[in-house]
């Protein structure tokens, strides 16, 4: 394919590199899953970048960075590409920079690990297993196959967020290092207030290279899954284990029937389509409190546990059903499938949720993961829609956010509508020092684009292209 001179001579001055040849592997590494939405693929799925680059270690990132500054050559850094917002979609093509090789550890500690972005959540994991018995707090239910550097770049929360809270939460990341996009490019590093800059910013303003995380215990989890009949009784189960002090859990997630019997193939035979199912991980030494707080709930039934499996086919990881996995099972089965992201808060969580289920069911039904927000026990919602029409989906998000549920968008691109809906100053102010070209991740920072959008309709990046 030909390219813009510029991009061609960027790609050029970094041939010493590793430069992806094929073209089909320059697609795939273009994308990520924003065809999670139906709205998203609509617009993106012609994306793809001019080139892709992986570089080794920080001082070729570096090199990337202030050649492709020198070409007016815009930059997308991806890890795993797992993302569901088209956080890593090269939105007017140029380089994708791929941190595939950038996998060290470099030191674990007590309660701490310092590692390179591209290392996978599950091998960080490993390591830090083996070194210490210890692992990462909280991961994406993509811990297979996601990195950390992805995670934190593109990410809120997930397993673990149930006792640790979001990663944004205050001592969930102690330290990123972060290369800028100049004509010197700068190393700089982020901690406590600062780290907001940066955290959760799609990379538009900064390349991390280096990432120092907490870690906890580890523990062999038990696995569960628990039936009940009626959806709130789980909802409530679920809220009340969470706030038993005594009792460890990494996740909480509650499936409204039919979901699991529709979607959840391995769990065949061992539900109805009135079941509501639960997924849990308690830690072992929680499993006699545990016991004892099921024994008061006799409206749940334990179906599984992964330390007691008699099933003929075992589930697999219980997490591999919650956050976004739900929406990944639920598509393989119906690809009219879709979602949305919903924070129902403390402490009209319970309400929220009945009144959304009693206004939507079974258009939209609710998927709920056990939150921490400070100190307070509530519900992220993955709620699992019945795609019809884009009016129809708005309309959906505008009933929500009207009863007080606030919807962080999964059909968006940008920081912002995929947000809170305002500017973060903090991070368009580092953009305007990191990156004044505006060459990191075009397109997805609304407030460096068009300071005066109003969010009253979808933004549509108005240099959106795809490679010649």
């Amino acid at each position: 394919m030909t390219m813009p001179d510029n991009v061609a001579a960027a790609k050029a001055a970094l041939a010493h590199l590793d430069i992806e040849q094929n073209e089909n592997a320059i697609k795939s590494k273009s994308r990520d899953f924003f065809w999670y939405s139906p709205v998203l693929k609509a617009r993106m799925d012609h994306l793809v970048a001019d080139f892709v680059v992986s570089p080794r270690n920080e001082a070729e990132v570096i090199e990337v960075l202030r050649i492709c500054y020198a070409h007016d050559v815009p930059v997308t850094t991806r890890g795993a590409g797992t993302g569901n917002y088209g956080q890593a979609m090269p939105m007017r093509g140029g380089c994708v920079m791929h941190l595939r090789h950038m996998t060290g550890v470099k030191e674990i500690a007590p309660g701490r690990v310092i590692c390179e972005p591209g290392i996978l959540l599950k091998d960080l994991d490993a390591a830090c297993k083996a070194d210490s018995g210890q692992e990462i707090r909280m991961f994406s239910s993509t811990w297979a196959t996601a990195t950390i550097g992805g995670f934190i770049a593109g990410g809120s929360g997930g397993v673990g967020s149930c006792t640790w809270g979001s990663l944004r939460d205050l001592g969930n990341i102690i330290r990123l290092r972060v290369v800028t996009m100049e004509e010197e490019p700068r190393v700089l590093e982020f901690r406590g207030e600062e780290l907001a800059r940066v955290s959760h910013a799609y990379g538009t303003n900064g390349i991390i290279t280096e990432i120092e995380m907490p870690l906890a215990p580890a523990y062999d989890w038990v696995e569960m899954f628990v039936a009940c009949e009626d959806f709130m009784d789980a909802a409530r189960f679920a809220e009340e284990l969470a706030n038993e002090d005594g009792i460890l859990i990494k996740l909480a997630s509650v499936y409204e029937a039919p979901a699991p019997f529709d979607y959840f193939q391995r769990l065949k035979g061992h539900v109805t389509d009135k079941d509501t199912v639960i997924g849990l991980m308690v830690a072992p030494h929680s499993m006699d409190g545990f016991e004892t707080f099921l024994g008061r709930r006799p409206q749940a039934r334990v179906i599984y546990r992964s330390d007691d499996n008699d099933w003929a086919r075992g589930p697999g990881p219980v997490f591999e059903y919650g956050w976004n996995h739900t929406t990944l099972r639920a598509l393989k089965v119906d690809p009219s499938i879709t979602y949305l992201q919903v924070r129902y808060g403390f402490p009209e969580h319970l309400n929220l949720v009945e009144k959304m289920r009693d206004e939507f069911s079974p258009e939209v039904l609710q998927h709920l993961e056990v939150l921490r927000e400070n100190g307070k026990v509530m519900f992220a919602g993955l709620s699992l829609v019945k795609f019809t029409t884009e009016a129809r989906l708005d309309e959906i998000v505008r009933i929500h956010e009207e009863a007080g549920a606030m919807i962080f968008n999964p059909h968006r691109y940008t920081l912002e509508e995929g947000g809170r809906q305002t500017v973060d100053d903090r991070q368009l102010a580092f953009k305007r020092e990191a990156d004044p070209k505006g060459l990191l991740n075009p397109g997805k920072m609304i407030a460096w684009d068009d300071p005066d959008f109003d969010f009253s309709e979808m933004y549509a990046y108005p240099k959106m292209t795809a490679a010649e």
